[in-house]
C-alpha cells in the first residue's frame, strides 16, 4: 500500500498534476503521522494496510463533508476541488460494496458473531471491519446493523 502511495506520487509529480500531487503529499503526511503515533505505540512497522485503508476513507469523508460546505456557501470551485481530491484519493480503496453487497456482508457478521441485540453492535462492527476495511462506508453499515439488530 504504501509503494502504491509513493509510486502515485512520483507519477503525480512527473505529470505535473498539481492536484493529484497535492493530495498524494497530504495523504503521506497524514500516513506519516499514524506511523509516528503507531510507533510511539511500539509498533515499530508504522500502521498496518487495513488502518491505511481506514485512514484513507476517513480522509474521503473529510472531503466529502467539505464539499457540501463549500456547495451550501456557493463556492463550487472549492467544492470541485474535494470532489477531485476524493477521486485520487479512492483510487486507492478496493471497489465498495453495493447496498446489496452491504447488506449481505452485514448478515454474515450478524450470523457468525451470533449477535442477537444491539448490545452486541460492537461485535458486529468489529468483525466488519476486519473483513471488510476500506470496502464500505461504516457510518452506514453502523446505522444497518443497528437497524437489523432492533428487528
Amino acid at each position: 500500500m504504501r509503494e502504491e502511495i509513493s509510486t502515485a506520487m512520483k507519477e503525480a509529480l512527473k505529470a505535473k498534476d498539481q492536484v493529484a500531487l497535492g493530495t498524494m503529499r497530504l495523504i503521506s503526511a497524514a500516513l506519516k503521522d499514524r506511523d509516528i503515533a503507531a510507533r510511539s505505540n511500539g509498533n515499530a512497522e508504522g500502521i498496518s494496510d487495513d488502518e491505511i485503508l481506514g485512514l484513507l476513507q476517513t480522509m474521503i469523508k473529510q472531503r466529502n463533508e467539505s464539499s457540501k460546505m463549500y456547495r451550501d456557501g456557493d463556492r463550487p470551485e472549492l467544492a470541485e476541488t474535494e470532489e477531485q481530491e476524493i477521486a485520487i484519493i479512492q483510487q486507492f480503496l478496493p471497489q465498495q460494496l453495493d447496498q446489496a453487497g452491504m447488506q449481505a456482508a452485514i448478515d454474515l457478521a450478524i450470523a457468525e458473531t451470533g449477535a442477537s441485540s444491539v448490545k452486541d453492535m460492537g461485535q458486529v462492527m468489529a468483525f466488519l471491519k476486519k473483513g471488510y476495511a476500506g470496502q464500505m462506508d461504516f457510518s452506514a453499515a453502523s446505522k444497518a446493523v443497528k437497524a437489523a439488530l432492533m428487528d
